[in-house]
């Protein structure tokens, strides 16, 4: 940290992942909040307005598909060329095809191609989105200081946080417009305004230097040639343990941020203020800009592991009485019940994760251990989240218990997943065998794990 040419570089990758976070964020949030209100409304036949919802959510679970392919695609890039000029791509794709989306023609105008484009750009979005956040994650924990990695590699996913409160905010404020006006010109507007975030996103990360690690790598030329085999071949184990770490979080936050509002407008019907619902998302959200480089720091103290529990098991106590409090019909009430699910429920594992997983794979398959690890999962929870969601709405009469046992089960599978990983605290991330495969021993200087490994693999 002394070093003013490696400060410099912190602060850019610094600048660079949090900027790519909330140009991903923004995008699906909007994406999420235009689904529940709007693109039910304006790219489906509205002869059934239930299964155009169920439509509308499909083609925001679409983007979750190509995801995983997204992940593949460029995280083989990423341990093959470098993380720079990846990050250079994704964002250049995901951003270009959310602007896109602001362009597209209604139902009303082009019939059956109006869904079919937004599918289109849905997954174009999806398949940059895929390696954007892994990239992002990796670039900051290969950059951060060792000892304090876990805050370090947490400060970039304010962006994440930033990205959804902004979004939350826009949405907003474009839905106190005259009816009309907001179905004709002003959801469009937020779309168009991502153009701007590409601009600046790519002007720092065209300035940005490649990972202390991966130049290592390449100095002692242990680039891989064929990160797949890799991936699936050694660090297989490492991706299932990812993905279920992922369940409740992932799955968390999209129940929060966009099921939650379908639900409560079919709970309280035509008295729902769809502009109110909103502000629980962005408070959400502002809380998150201070509890996700908070557990960051702890999980720098306490350990990753430890930390990511809490949150988990947190979320776990909580899926009951919150869809339960929902079922009320109370705007105040819903407002605090999404705050706290995403503000704690959800960002207490977000903060550990940033660096947890990173330092879960070896060097040589990093980019898409993570990448793989993270979308995988983003299918598996985020995007079946919505369709299974807005499904149980329409064919249970909106039934909250049924919703409550869904997002217990994804809270169960990761605390689960917290007893299947060991300790990864102050890993060494030059060594190229995966934790997952680590005994105790090597856990980190104070931490006590009480995971218990088989053998110890040797790089």
């Amino acid at each position: 940290m002394d070093d003013p040419d490696y400060a410099a570089n912190l602060r850019r990758a610094t600048l660079a992942s949090s900027i790519g976070s909330a140009l991903e964020y923004f995008d699906f949030a909007l994406y999420g909040l235009s689904t529940a209100l709007i693109f039910n409304v304006l790219f489906f036949d509205q002869s059934n307005p239930a299964m155009a919802s169920v439509a509308a959510f499909a083609t925001f679970g679409v983007g979750f598909l190509a995801r995983p392919f997204g992940g593949l695609f460029f995280g083989t890039l990423g341990d093959r060329l470098g993380r720079k000029w990846v990050l250079v791509i994704t964002i250049l794709l995901m951003g270009g095809a959310s602007t896109a989306i602001g362009l597209l023609p209604t139902y009303a105008q082009i019939g059956i191609w109006a869904p079919i484009l937004l599918v289109l750009m849905r997954l174009l979005q999806g398949f940059g989105a895929g390696a954007e956040q892994a990239g992002a994650t990796v670039l900051m924990a290969e950059y951060a200081p060792t000892k304090r990695r876990g805050f370090f590699s947490a400060l970039p996913f304010i962006g994440i946080q930033a990205g959804t409160l902004l979004a939350a905010v826009v949405f907003s404020l474009i839905t106190l417009l005259p009816q009309d006006q907001l179905l004709t010109w002003g959801w469009r507007v937020p779309f168009l305004c991502s153009f701007a975030l590409i601009l600046v996103a790519l002007f720092i990360r065209m300035r940005l230097r490649e990972t202390p690690t991966f130049v290592e790598l390449e100095k002692s030329e242990q680039v891989t040639d064929h990160p797949i085999r890799e991936i699936f071949g050694h660090g297989l184990p490492g991706v299932i343990v990812g993905i279920g770490l992922r369940m409740a979080e992932n799955g968390g936050s999209y129940m929060f941020n966009t099921l939650a509002l379908s639900f409560f407008v079919a709970v309280a019907g035509q008295s729902a203020d769809k502009s109110l619902l909103t502000w629980g998302v962005t408070l959400g959200s502002l809380i998150g800009i201070f509890s996700v480089p908070l557990t960051g720091a702890l999980s720098d103290r306490m350990g990753r592991r430890t930390v990511y529990r809490m949150g988990s098991v947190f979320l776990l106590d909580y899926s009951f009485p919150a869809w339960w409090l929902l079922t009320l019909g109370n705007h105040a009430i819903a407002i605090a019940v999404i705050a706290v699910g995403i503000g704690f429920g959800v960002n207490v594992m977000l903060g550990p994760q940033c660096a947890m997983l990173p330092e879960m794979f070896g060097n040589r398959h990093r980019y898409l251990g993570v990448a793989m690890a993270r979308e995988i999962s983003a299918v598996l929870a985020g995007g079946l989240a919505g369709v299974l969601g807005a499904y149980i709405i329409a064919v249970s009469g909106a039934n909250w218990l049924l919703l409550a046992i869904y997002m217990a089960t994804l809270a169960l599978i990761t605390t689960a997943a917290t007893f299947l990983v060991p300790e990864t605290l102050r890993r060494d991330l030059t060594r190229t065998d995966d934790a997952i495969k680590v005994s105790r021993g090597e856990a980190g200087e104070g931490v006590y794990s009480t995971t218990v490994t088989v053998r110890t693999i040797e790089p």
